[in-house]
């Protein structure tokens, strides 16, 4: 992808999961060839989503996994045995011909594997090395491990979460996984840019917990200056906001099983504009005419609007609203934004990849468009050794007969 943004990059990668996976798949997506690297003895267990669903069919095994499938696309992989000195070399002759090294285990564990950063350093001055794990390689915490919902509890952002009276929610997907990738990319792309400026390469050292804690800085500030904690007796219940002041504002109802749609008034001209799509007595009440008689009442507001939308398709309530300036919208499913959005089509955000086992799938594409180098994501995410002969033979430069050999020696 030589007219890509990050088509002059190389990258030795060691991630697994979402935090680091998808780190790279940005890199990779914007032209960088990452070279990921896991080990063939374990069969994929460096990165527990090998093998985990969804699938695209009946079938199952280390190369069928579509959320695995999703974060590696147009990365190169190859296999290598870290516990053979054969295998260890060939990291190391990685590791002098690329930009960076990138991991997401837990703290040490590349480090223990032969791998610091100071032999990183020994064998090309100028790497850049970004390590992520849950809480860095400093601190009381280092030795810890952690999986995404652990890192937003520790964090914070688990608090932020949930109905009153109730105890803390937070979110049914690993959240910080997610972000944490999308902090560890910043990290790397930050690092070239010094390197580029000053020839200096560095190990950039990020926590994904102290990423969760960054995202509170709000609530933070609040507490620290005002002493208020985020969730406490009379603040906002669920998705209604006083910051600013709004009411009718949250998720309502609609026909169907499990169908909802998201109405924001933001002032008495959306409210009186709501009140004339309803058309019902209850919205000529002269209570709900101002912001405060509406705040003073939303529990009854609520109710109301909520009987409303109830018997009502949902994307007619939002198009009725819509028409009328009040900012309105369906609840979308995965279903919705992927195959019925006009806009997210256009946008081009769901790419089809061929797969080398599972054949043409859909993946995500990145949320972003470059006007001269955009990004490109055609291949899938790598089979378990998939590359090997690529990464050996073409990058590398080792013979037929010498990869062999590595294969009969257990190395690769």
């Amino acid at each position: 992808m030589a007219g890509t943004a990050l088509s002059h990059l190389r990258i030795c990668d060691f991630t697994g999961q979402l935090a680091g996976a998808g780190a790279t798949k940005y890199l990779a997506a914007m032209g960088a060839q990452v070279i990921r690297i896991e080990d063939p003895v374990r069969q994929g267990r460096w990165d527990i989503l090998r093998g985990m669903p969804p699938y695209k069919d009946d079938r199952r095994g280390v190369n069928l996994s579509g959320a695995f499938n999703n974060h590696n696309v147009e990365k190169l992989g190859c296999t290598i045995n870290l516990r053979t000195e054969e295998g260890r070399d060939l990291v190391r002759r990685l590791i002098a011909i690329s930009d960076a090294v990138t991991e997401n285990f837990a703290a040490g564990v590349l480090a223990r594997m032969g791998f610091p950063y100071e032999e990183m350093v020994r064998i090309r001055p100028a790497i850049i090395y970004v390590s992520n794990s849950g809480f860095g390689a400093t601190g009381p915490y280092r030795t810890f491990k952690t999986w995404g919902p652990i890192v937003q509890a520790v964090s914070g952002l688990t608090f932020s979460s949930g109905l009153a009276g109730r105890g803390p929610a937070g979110w049914g997907y690993s959240y910080m996984d997610h972000h944490g990738g999308n902090i560890m990319a910043i990290a790397v792309l930050a690092a070239l840019l010094h390197r580029n400026r000053t020839g200096e390469g560095q190990w950039v050292d990020m926590g994904c917990t102290e990423g969760g804690a960054w995202l509170n800085g709000p609530a933070m500030l609040d507490f620290t200056v005002n002493d208020r904690p985020l969730r406490r007796p009379g603040s906002p219940d669920s998705n209604r906001s006083d910051l600013p002041a709004m009411a009718p504002h949250g998720i309502y109802p609609a026909a169907g099983e499990d169908r909802w749609v998201a109405i924001a008034c933001r002032d008495d001209a959306d409210w009186a504009a709501l009140a004339k799509v309803v058309g019902e007595p209850w919205a000529a009440d002269a209570r709900f005419g101002a912001l405060d008689g509406r705040l003073a009442a939303q529990d009854e507001l609520d109710v109301l609007v909520s009987g409303w939308t109830a018997g009502r398709d949902r994307a007619d309530v939002a198009a009725s609203l819509q028409a009328a300036a009040v900012p309105a919208s369906i609840v979308a499913l995965p279903e919705d934004r992927i195959d019925h959005d006009p806009g997210t089509e256009a946008w081009g955000l769901w790419p089809t990849v061929e797969h080398s086992e599972m054949g043409e799938v859909r993946v995500d594409g990145l949320p972003m468009h470059l006007s001269a180098t955009d990004w490109e994501i055609h291949r899938g995410g790598p089979c378990l050794g998939e590359h090997n002969d690529v990464v050996f033979g073409e990058i590398l430069g080792l013979t037929e007969a010498e990869i062999d050999g590595l294969r009969e020696a257990g190395a690769i």
